[in-house]
């Protein structure tokens, strides 16, 4: 790997020079670290018989990450597909430590991540909140929206909308969020170890452009924070143009404070290299992870995280629903919901504590993939249970028996083979389990299966 010439001089005036050969050293010699998330609404520890080898190294930051001493064929395991742990680099972690530090009180909240492709971010913050909390997960590329819904699926928390929108598009919900989540576009120096192709694209123009768009992101949603709001700033890159210098425009053009985040020292995250604004900055040559810089900043003239309205202002008609649902589905899940059923015959449950964030992103004409659990769809007399069902952790376990099943016939199922259960498994519709955690719906007729794996997700290389 070649540094390029115009980074290493820029880097070299950020350091000192004994410190910039151990940093240049830690990018062109060491190799990545690989750490996974643990759902723990799916799995309480991780297990043995899963074949992932972890180092016997937590995450410091977060008490559900752990590191592991190899990179495996994730797409083998089957307890990935299930949502039962998220594959994330650790230093992005961060974003769990950052919000347990803040909000002390158990007051349900609203979060929007603005730029949340594939997930990670949004995953982990959805259950570092309290219990109760809406997220609306967005991503403008529609491509990498589906891979982002498909993420939030498998993650299966019922409280996240996933929306494919500009930043400018959210301009109508003024101070409808407590936090917001922009781990923005970035030039992507804290990727050189990772990737090559960012070393062959990065330039100073490239860091200028980002630099740009980043100010114009944060311009076009700083309105839809509350007053008292608490903004997460990041990149995966090292220059302080769109580092430590953004943060200071944020504070003094718009008007935040940057917080001070309680660390310890032996996680040897780096101070700022600019500026006297609290941020976070994990470098290769100091922790075990990639290039990552945080801040957290909370916004001026207001309360932090105050008290959303209980007026039910925002509680409208639902645009675009058809008829109410034939049959009433909503014991399939455990907590109150609004059903909602499309032309094509889809039903959704809403939960019932988030109809109005639901109505005003749908009245505000936001692009919706998915919001709540989708239940199920109307075949004929039947309902074809919905693989976001099985994944989801508010399913009932009253209403659809479930079956466990081997590495190999898993595997099968994920390839969205036809297989034959053993003839002690149930007929209709259950649900296979693999590590006893949820793997998705089959039909069993008893002489064969009908796989109901998505077809677009299925594994087709092993």
């Amino acid at each position: 790997m070649t540094l390029p010439t115009d980074f290493q001089n820029r880097m070299k005036e950020l350091l000192p020079s004994n410190e910039y050969k151990d940093f240049e050293k830690s990018l062109v010699e060491s190799e990545s670290t690989t750490s996974i998330r643990l759902n723990r609404q799916k799995i309480n520890m991780f297990l043995d018989n899963s074949k992932l080898k972890t180092d016997g190294d937590t995450v410091g930051w977060c008490d559900d990450g752990i590191y592991l001493k190899e990179r495996p064929q994730f797409t083998l395991d089957p307890l990935l597909h299930s949502g039962a742990y998220y594959v994330q680099e650790a230093s992005s972690m961060f974003i769990s430590h950052i919000i347990r530090s803040i909000v002390q009180d158990n007051r349900p909240l609203r979060c929007l991540d603005l730029c949340a492709a594939p997930g990670g971010k949004s995953t982990a913050a959805i259950s570092s909140l309290p219990e109760g909390s809406e997220m609306v997960s967005n991503e403008i590329d529609r491509r990498r929206a589906r891979i982002l819904a498909e993420n939030i699926t498998k993650w299966g928390n019922p409280n996240i909308t996933v929306t494919s929108n500009a930043p400018k598009d959210f301009k109508g919900l003024k101070h409808v969020f407590d936090i917001i989540i922009t781990d923005v576009p970035c030039s992507g120096e804290g990727m050189f170890r990772k990737d090559e192709g960012a070393i062959s694209d990065w330039s100073i123009q490239k860091v200028n452009s980002c630099a740009a768009l980043q100010h114009e992101i944060i311009d076009d949603i700083w309105d839809c924070l509350k007053p008292g709001g608490l903004l997460i700033y990041s990149t995966c890159t090292f220059n302080i143009e769109e580092d430590e210098l953004m943060v200071e425009y944020i504070c003094n053009e718009l008007g935040a404070t940057a917080i001070d985040i309680p660390i310890k020292s032996e996680w040897n995250i780096h101070k700022p290299l600019a500026g006297n604004n609290p941020c976070y900055r994990f470098m290769p040559h100091y922790t075990k992870g990639e290039g990552l810089f945080m801040a957290a900043l909370r916004k001026d003239e207001g309360e932090l995280f105050k008290a959303k309205s209980k007026s039910g202002k925002h509680s409208t008609s639902q645009k675009g629903s058809s008829a109410k649902p034939t049959k009433d589905i909503s014991s399939w899940v455990n907590i109150p919901v609004i059903l909602k059923q499309s032309a094509e015959g889809i039903i959704s449950a809403i939960p019932t504590a988030h109809k109005d964030l639901h109505d005003l992103i749908v009245n505000n004409g936001l692009y919706v993939l998915q919001s709540g659990i989708e239940l199920g769809t109307i075949k004929g007399k039947d309902i074809i249970p919905s693989h976001n069902l099985a994944m989801s952790t508010v399913l009932s376990d009253k209403i659809f028996p479930k079956y466990e099943i081997t590495k190999e016939s898993a595997l099968d199922y994920l390839r969205r083979l036809a297989f034959v259960l053993p003839n002690d498994a149930p007929t209709g519709f259950i649900i296979l389990t693999y590590n006893n955690v949820p793997l998705g719906f089959v039909k069993n007729l008893g002489n064969r299966c009908n796989n109901l794996y998505p077809q677009e997700w299925r594994i087709r290389n092993l």
